[in-house]
């Protein structure tokens, strides 16, 4: 049997038998990547979580083939970033064509000196079964196959869903649900609710091929191609000799004869050319829409992933923004299960991930009316600016085959706290990720600062030497609160051992560190659990710290 289509055994739950309500504190519906790595995230900050799903197989196709950095990180944090560095294909070069020519192509680069590179291709399965295999190993999450949610009920203290199995119905009753069960949710449809925004009207055919060929491992992307006259096409290579093949079909086809492989071959010979051999793996067709809900948190129901947002697959938005739903949601959700941040934190994660949503749809529609234009006057600009563009490079920003996923920098967000004026430049400001850079560890071995993050509130401190980190870390060590305590992490000078230092700290290797995040001795980043920045200041100050590890729990 392929990858695509591993199965997992039904269980027939023990509620069923007894009669019983499962009582857990947090569910999760639907085991795609953002179900299966917030089970994951909440049951690294010990959360139990009982996580259900409708199927019992992985995905039946590539789909969300493209995993951009950020996401990589989040997924290295879950423990999957390796296997997903191993198997996927890394690629930086990108060509468009227009017709038959090649306009131009961009080479994003590897991304210096940090751990994963821009982007990573990888079949959507391999990357469920890798975190299936995960949950495997952990005792707090109870993943079940073949459990469809049926009915959803809420009141002030709590969520009761029904669900059917294969062996007969139970009921679940949980603090609070998280619905990520995909574009069309049926939890989205139990609420009563629906998306506000756009619909394209196109289709688009998807051709999974395996072929051995001496391609590069390039994205390619035709407007107008011979082999497609005035629709547009996408070229993408997958692990295993699988490539992605996307064909634009316009509006009024016939879906079903066009999925068909005598109806399909042609535009495959007409990219691949005459005499490749080939075979499928997978055929599919699809339209697209960017729209979102007006709400992600509604009461104790909470929505992520294209449950609560869609955008057209151009730029590789839609799984990693879900996955960064996650990342995002994961920390807070935990310390208000904990007690120790109060409720209306939730709240942040509804205006922090809208407005990652809009900036996605944004760039999304752009693209998508730039590859698909709808009126006379629309593609006679296009079409200029393609051909322009061969011979002027200033014309080149103006093409738009899909702008690549980049993470949300949250602007304006109510738990962040803002920089004093002149302190520092705007680059990485609260709100913005992380950025990885080479570190040397205390056992004298080379790592990556990020490794060392997460999962916590964390100090980012630059110090000039153990006697200034043992200081400050006396401290800040009386923050009273052990859930929400602020752990520091020091950064020393090239040249500098940790050694004999009790406080974790790492030496800036190469000095990208400073670099990157503006550092000097005394300069203080306070990182959210999300690896976002919160706040940063320029003088070591534990109240000033506290008071802005506070707001970021929404207890400012």
């Amino acid at each position: 049997m392929p990858a695509a289509r591993r199965t997992f055994p039904f269980v027939t739950p023990p509620e069923v038998e007894t009669g019983r309500t499962a009582e857990v504190p947090i569910t999760i519906v639907g085991a795609g990547p953002v179900g299966l790595s917030a089970a994951l995230d909440l049951a690294a900050r010990g959360q139990r979580v009982l996580l259900l799903d409708r199927d019992d197989v992985v995905s039946d196709g590539s789909r969300a083939i493209c995993i951009a950095k950020r996401t990589l990180e989040i997924s290295d944090r879950l423990g999957i970033g390796e296997r997903l560095l191993e198997k996927g294909v890394k690629w930086n070069v990108g060509r468009v064509f227009f017709r038959d020519q090649e306009v131009y192509h961009f080479n994003l680069l590897p991304v210096d000196a940090q751990k994963f590179p821009a982007f990573v291709n990888i079949q959507q399965y391999y990357w469920e079964e890798y975190l299936i295999d995960r949950i495997a190993d952990e005792p707090l999450i109870d993943l079940r196959w073949k459990n469809e949610v049926t009915g959803v009920e809420q009141d002030e203290n709590g969520v009761t869903l029904s669900v059917e199995t294969p062996a007969g119905g139970y009921r679940v009753r949980a603090e609070w649900v998280i619905a990520a069960d995909g574009a069309h949710s049926p939890m989205r449809a139990m609420l009563g609710l629906d998306f506000q925004g756009r619909i394209f009207e196109d289709h688009f055919l998807i051709a999974d091929v395996r072929f051995k060929h001496e391609h590069p491992d390039e994205r390619w992307f035709w407007f107008d191609p011979p082999f497609n006259p005035g629709q547009s096409a996408l070229m993408h290579k997958q692990p295993d000799d699988v490539w992605r093949l996307d064909f634009q079909l316009g509006w009024n086809i016939d879906r079903e004869e066009a999925v068909k492989p005598e109806n399909v071959t042609p535009l495959v010979r007409g990219m691949l050319g005459p005499d490749v051999e080939f075979e499928y793996e997978w055929i599919s067709i699809y339209t697209f829409q960017c729209r979102r809900l007006e709400r992600f948190l509604h009461d104790r129901v909470i929505f992520a992933g294209d449950a609560a947002h869609l955008v057209s697959p151009f730029g590789a938005r839609g799984a990693n923004s879900g996955v960064q739903d996650i990342d995002n949601l994961g920390w807070k959700l935990d310390l208000v299960m904990r007690g120790a941040a109060p409720r209306d934190l939730l709240e942040s994660y509804d205006h922090e991930r809208v407005q990652a949503a809009d900036e996605n749809i944004l760039n999304s529609t752009r693209a998508t009316d730039f590859i698909t234009p709808k009126t006379p006057v629309s593609r006679a600009w296009r079409d200029a600016v393609l051909e322009l563009a061969r011979t002027h490079e200033a014309i080149r920003p103006f093409i738009n085959s899909g702008r690549l996923s980049t993470p949300k920098i949250y602007e304006d967000s109510p738990i962040e706290t803002p920089d004093a004026p002149g302190e520092f430049t705007p680059d990485m400001k609260p709100g913005s990720p992380a950025l990885d850079a080479p570190v040397r560890l205390a056992d004298g071995s080379d790592g990556w600062l990020l490794e060392q993050l997460g999962e916590r509130f964390q100090a980012l401190v630059f110090v000039s030497g153990t006697a200034m980190a043992e200081g400050m870390a006396k401290a800040l060590a009386a923050t009273g609160e052990e859930k929400a305590a602020i752990e520091p992490l020091f950064v020393l000078p090239a040249g500098i051992s940790p050694s004999g230092l009790e406080a974790h700290a790492v030496v800036d290797r190469d000095g990208l560190v400073a670099e990157r995040y503006q550092g000097r001795a005394g300069t203080v980043y306070l990182l959210r659990p999300d690896q976002h920045v919160a706040a940063r200041m320029r003088h070591f100050e534990p109240a000033a710290l506290r008071r802005a590890r506070d707001r970021a729990m929404g207890r400012g």
